[in-house]
């Protein structure tokens, strides 16, 4: 069994930045003279540097960067320096695959990371498969332990809709109402939510009363709203897009104050101060966060050096500018991935293409990934069957401007039966 925080031998003294800074002040050169060879090892990044999904393109870009430095100053994977070749997918499907198959077929990449949007990731996925192009998602889709993508795909670092759904379902009827009515994106991340949600209610002993999808393009909101039952308790809301600013300030509007309690997932206010003119009416309201925002009084050292290391203050903001808000929920999974590629490929003694197999079951035995710089949103446990990891969700509530962390779920809360088992499928 392997796990992300098994150092390889070979790394040998070039130990690093977790246990101390030996290896940052060697030349290049040192840092990776037990290599078979020089060559780098090329991960294809699929970022969505422009449209709907650009704010997270962005920032995910921050995490990676500083993920990568923090691993190459440790003397790289194998001795070997990764080099992130980065393309624009447009958050479209189409583009999508083109950008795998030029990772595979113009850059010689080794791999292919970091998709986020869900519909990218299933236009993108079959092609990856076809190419035979290992592929790291960071996507939270439910698309992979599904069974309906392919064995060359994997979401190690981060969890999947209903896995979250599923952890937080009771502390939504037990604290805040039984008669739900949501409001998502409508598209395939989207109906993760909706296909998710109702189940895990109604196991609980509510009911969810409307579902309401919206167009993740959409621009204004108000027009929605009127959908919603009047005997709502709790109005659980998703959005994604540039328009989130828009949608919570109309939500707001919409019910000046005296409607149903509102528990979002912090997709909706990602890259969004909590503090922006006119969300106000967010106080006393809860969020599901993948990792908390704003810094929490036990915030624990390998939290504290992620943070300090992708650049970002204790308001989820960037040191540079408080206006350049994170997306601080979604983006620790390209960091935590790019740690189980490395460990990954270590186990397999990775040379080249020719050991993707190798890797891809690497991986696949990998169990218990404790808490540690790796995985500094908190520990997890992999499923090789499914190709997706389940970890800690966390819920927060808006006390006094700040996002103040209510309640931690379980990993065992978010288990559900096995969909799949990837390792029967022929590479």
């Amino acid at each position: 069994m392997t796990t992300p925080t098994k150092t390889a031998t070979r790394r040998g003294a070039l130990k690093t930045l977790a246990g101390g800074a030996a290896a940052a002040t060697l030349p290049l050169w040192a840092r990776y003279t037990h290599a078979q060879t020089a060559e780098p090892i090329r991960i294809g990044f699929q970022q969505h540097r422009t449209g709907i999904g650009a704010a997270y393109g962005r920032w995910y870009g921050r995490a990676t960067e500083a993920a990568v430095g923090l691993i190459n100053a440790g003397g790289g994977i194998n001795g070997r320096p990764i080099e992130i070749i980065a393309e624009d997918d447009g958050t479209d499907p189409k583009r999508g695959a083109e950008v795998v198959e030029k990772f595979a077929n113009q850059h010689g990449c080794d791999v292919g990371f970091g998709t986020l949007f869900s519909h990218v990731v299933i236009g993108s996925a079959p092609r990856a498969g076809e190419l035979k192009l290992p592929y790291f998602v960071v996507s939270e889709g439910t698309h992979v332990s599904s069974g309906m993508l392919n064995r060359y795909t994997l979401q190690p670092g981060i969890t999947d809709v209903r896995s979250q759904v599923i952890a937080m379902a009771p502390f939504i009827t037990d604290t805040l109402g039984k008669k739900v009515t949501m409001i998502f994106p409508d598209y395939g991340f989207g109906y993760d939510h909706r296909d998710a949600l109702a189940p895990a209610i109604e196991a609980q002993g509510g009911e969810v009363l409307a579902k309401i999808a919206i167009p993740p393009s959409e621009t204004s909101f108000t027009k929605y709203f009127p959908k919603i039952p009047r005997d709502t308790e709790v109005l659980y809301h998703v959005m994604v897009g540039p328009a989130v600013l828009t949608f919570v300030k109309e939500l707001g509007e919409f019910f000046g104050g005296q409607g149903p309690e509102l528990f979002g997932f912090i997709d909706s206010l990602e890259a969004v101060a909590i503090d922006s003119p006119g969300l106000d009416f967010l106080e006393g309201s809860h969020f599901w966060e993948g990792m908390c925002r704003h810094q929490q009084p036990d915030e624990s050292a390998h939290e504290t050096f992620y943070r300090e290391a992708v650049g970002v203050d204790a308001r989820g903001a960037s040191v540079n500018d408080p206006a350049d808000v994170s997306t601080y929920g979604h983006m620790f999974g390209c960091w935590e991935t790019l740690h189980v590629i490395k460990t990954g490929m270590e186990a397999a003694g990775y040379r080249g293409p020719q050991d993707r197999a190798a890797l891809i079951e690497a991986v696949e035995a990998m169990t218990d990934m404790p808490h540690s710089r790796e995985h500094p949103q908190g520990a997890k446990r992999f499923n090789g069957k499914t190709h997706q990891v389940f970890g800690h969700q966390y819920i927060s509530q808006v006390q006094n401007g700040t996002l103040t962390r209510v309640h931690t779920t379980a990993i065992e809360d978010s288990a559900y039966p096995d969909m799949v088992d990837y390792t029967t499928q022929a590479f």
